[in-house]
This record gives C-alpha cells, sequence and structure tokens, in this order.
C-alpha cells in the first residue's frame, strides 16, 4: 500500500482465494483512504463467506470472478485484466508468489518474517535457530516461501510443502500441480502447472479456497526442479480428519489448507530429538461452515 502511495495511484486491486488476503488488501486500504477492489471466485465468495463479510465491512468492493472453476485462477485472471486496463491508476497488490516478476519476489521477501520470527522463537525454546524440518502447504506457495525463505541456504533444514490432492491424483480433481503438472507460463511467470497437451490450464480442485490452483509460483518451481524441497500432496479427507484432531487435540481449529500441512506431519517418521516446525498459515473459522457439512455436526 505505500508503494502505491509512493506512484500516486488512487484504487487498489487483489486477487483473494482463501479471503485472507482480500481482507489484509482492505484493512490497508481502509486505513489509508484508498478505493479498494477486491477479485473473488464466485465459488470461494460462498465457502468463505466471513472473510467477504469482513472485506465489505472494510469498506472493499468484492467482484466475483464466473469464468472457469470460479475459484482462485479465474480470479487472478479478472485482477490481471483489470490492472492492464487501468495502469495509470490502479496498483495490483498481488497475494502470493505467483504472477511477473518482481511480484514473487516482492512477496517472498514480505512473508520471510515467518521464518524469521521462527529462526527466534526456536532459539529461545530450544537452544538453536535450525529446525530439522519445516513444512508448508503449498497453493500459489506465498507462505510456504515465507517459512522457507530464511533456511533455503542450510541443507540439514529437510523443506516439504504440501499442495492439494483433491479427491486424489487420478481422480481428474485435483490441484496437485507438481504430481499433474509440467513446465509452461500461468499468470505471467514461467513454472510448473497443470495444462494439456495443447497447453491450455486445467481447472484444479481441491477443498481448500487457498490451495484450489493449478501451478505453484516460479521459485517453487526452482526448488522443486533442483530438488531442494520436496513436494508430497495431501486429499481432502486427510486434511480434514487432520483439521479436526488438531482442534481437539491443541485447541487450535486450523484453516483447511493448514490442515494440509498437518496431515503431511501425521504421515512422518521422526527421531524424538529433531525439531519440526509446521506453518500454522491460517485459522479455520472462514472454514467451519466446510467442516460442519464435512463431519455433520
Amino acid at each position: 500500500i505505500l508503494l502505491a502511495q509512493r506512484l500516486g495511484k488512487k484504487r487498489v486491486i487483489a486477487e483473494t482465494g482463501a479471503g485472507q488476503h482480500g481482507v489484509a488488501t482492505a484493512t490497508v486500504c481502509a486505513l489509508k483512504n484508498i478505493e479498494c477492489v477486491v477479485y473473488m471466485g464466485e465459488v470461494d465468495i460462498e465457502r468463505q463467506a466471513p472473510n467477504v463479510a469482513r472485506m465489505k465491512m472494510l469498506g472493499a468492493t468484492v467482484i466475483p470472478a464466473t469464468s472457469g472453476s470460479k475459484t482462485l485462477k479465474d480470479a487472478t485472471n479478472e485482477a490481471m485484466r483489470d490492472w492492464i486496463n487501468n495502469p495509470e491508476d490502479t496498483h495490483y497488490i498481488i497475494g502470493s508468489v505467483v504472477g511477473p516478476y518482481p511480484y514473487p519476489e516482492m512477496v517472498a521477501r514480505f512473508q520471510a518474517i515467518i521464518s524469521e520470527e521462527t529462526k527466534k522463537q526456536l532459539l529461545q525454546q530450544t537452544g538453536r535457530e535450525l529446525p530439522d524440518y519445516a513444512l508448508a502447504c503449498v497453493g500459489g506457495g506465498s507462505n510456504a516461501m515465507g517459512m522457507f525463505y530464511h533456511f533455503l541456504d542450510d541443507e540439514s533444514v529437510k523443506l516439504v510443502a504440501v499442495e492439494a490432492a483433491g479427491k486424489g491424483v487420478d481422480t481428474g480433481e485435483s490441484a496437485a500441480t507438481t504430481f499433474l503438472g509440467k513446465e509452461g507460463v500461468l499468470h505471467g511467470s514461467r513454472t510448473i502447472l497443470m495444462q494439456t497437451d495443447d497447453g491450455q490450464v486445467v481447472e484444479p480442485y481441491s477443498i481448500s479456497a487457498g490451495l484450489d490452483y493449478p501451478g505453484i509460483g516460479p521459485q517453487h518451481a526452482h526448488l522443486y526442479k533442483i530438488k531442494r524441497a520436496e513436494y508430497v500432496s495431501i486429499t481432502d479427507d486427510e486434511a480434514m480428519e487432520a483439521g479436526l484432531e488438531c482442534s481437539r487435540l491443541e485447541g487450535i481449529i486450523p484453516a483447511i489448507e493448514t490442515a494440509h500441512a498437518l496431515a503431511q506431519l501425521k504421515r512422518m517418521k521422526f527421531k524424538g530429538d529433531e525439531n519440526v516446525v509446521v506453518c500454522l498459515s491460517g485459522r479455520g473459522d472462514k472454514d467451519l461452515t466446510t467442516y460442519i457439512n464435512h463431519f455433520g455436526f
């Protein structure tokens, strides 16, 4: 928002899937008295209603994306179109490590506060700055890049990125990009994305709005290619069970995005003295309706 002000922009736009980035953008726009427009998939507007209400209360205009799968990819498409057509007065605050340069690098650096704080907390609690493992969920991949950022040069830290397998990687209803995708161009960056043989984007699916994206950010594509991070996938059912278990064991209702990383944690085996960090990327109040419908509470 400070960059938008410095550039003299009078209007700010954003895209959002889970709604968290939309709420954050609406908040700073309200603080700075700048017009705010948020694009959000029609499906996501329905399943993330609490965050839609927050954005509107903060004064933002929420515009539904009604094409394609009506989720995050389509919201990003609409935001890109708006930005291209209104370059003089509009600044685009992108919500993940996707899009054209320098957006992926900018977002990664801002999100790096996650791993910076993690190192400080680990030092206080364990006497060590570095964990043995760092886990995070991945849609476009902003929270994961933030979690990994300050550990990238330390090969002793094993990085695990968790994608959404949806109903299963072989079902045709999935967002497991690294398993199903190949190299291509999406939203202005060369990366790995799910696509047909003739290069058309395959519609993704996940029960989680924030992971429902057909690609990963270009930095993640690089980490995958050089094998610096391991990319795995978790199904809807596995994530929902992990979210419920976390709620009952820790008193924390996690976002369904986060629950994918928690489900991967359950799969893994560790030694007794290993330190493992999972990025709790969001809280689950926005997902209560989905939890209720899934478990029949």
